[in-house]
């Protein structure tokens, strides 16, 4: 075998070789397939992917259209992530079905808040106001833990289980209203106050810093959703880079310029 033919095989192996490598790294990019539902969640959850792009992570964003079946999905290991809830939420899906998942890191702030278009401090609520609250249990326990903590009535104890009749003193003699959750921005005009989750000041149009006077604290578990995973899985590289992603200045940039301080990020 003279040298040129032998020369002309070893280009040819060492081509061969180079491409076998180069395939084995692209499989070795696993697509990364993080769920959210539909609407801000989802919309963060698009610039998180752009940004992982950018540092070299393939993400898919899958979106739900309900509260239950992004958490399954990922115990059933249909996606790798969801980014949806507060914790409490988590853990209580856990419980309730045997599932193994964890936070892996803060996403978004979602503040349920005290809102009203007749006073503009907790301080000018009159005696007899009337208050709207949601009347689904987990977010009537939490309007009525904020007002709470706003000084406006005393509970037993600091859970979102707590109703009306769990009330210990009324100072200011408040009168209740219990609706529908998606109904409350609406009703801004018919009382004094309404305690409104996030989702629904931003569906119903209202300005946080304008008619916004108490908001959850910003270490609120119920204010702050996290980034999940499957326990065996949270200290995943890639995982925990997303979690950091959800973090960075471009995100951060994406959440001020499309939500304008109603979502901010979690701390």
């Amino acid at each position: 075998m003279n040298t040129k033919k032998l020369s002309f095989l070893a280009i040819g192996a060492l081509t061969m070789m180079s491409l076998f490598i180069s395939g084995c790294g692209q499989q070795a990019q696993k697509e990364i397939k993080l769920g959210a539902t539909s609407g801000p969640h989802a919309e963060v959850a698009e610039a998180v992917a752009k940004e992982a792009a950018n540092q070299g992570l393939k993400v898919t964003v899958v979106e739900f259209s309900d509260y239950v079946t992004p958490d399954q999905a990922l115990a059933d290991g249909d996606i790798d992530l969801n980014s949806y809830q507060h914790e409490p939420f988590l853990k209580n899906f856990s419980a309730q079905h045997n599932a193994e998942l964890s936070p892996i890191g803060t996403t978004i702030l979602m503040r349920m808040g005290i809102y009203s278009d007749k006073v503009h401090s907790t301080k000018d609520i009159p005696d007899g106001a009337k208050v709207a609250i949601p009347n689904d249990p987990t977010n009537g326990g939490r309007a009525l833990m904020l007002l709470a903590k706003a000084g406006l009535i005393t509970l037993p104890e600091n859970n979102f289980k707590v109703t009306i009749q769990d009330i210990q003193s009324n100072p200011k003699h408040l009168q209740f209203v219990e609706l529908e959750a998606a109904q409350l921005p609406r009703s801004l005009q018919d009382v004094d106050i309404a305690v409104i989750t996030m989702n629904y000041v931003m569906s119903g149009g209202l300005d946080v810093e304008k008619q916004g006077i108490y908001l959850e604290d910003k270490s609120e578990p119920l204010a702050v959703m996290v980034l999940a995973a499957r326990t065996k899985d949270k200290d995943n590289a890639d995982y925990q880079k997303i979690a950091q992603i959800f973090h960075s200045e471009a995100v951060k940039k994406f959440i001020q310029e499309q939500y304008h301080g109603t979502i901010v990020p979690a701390e």
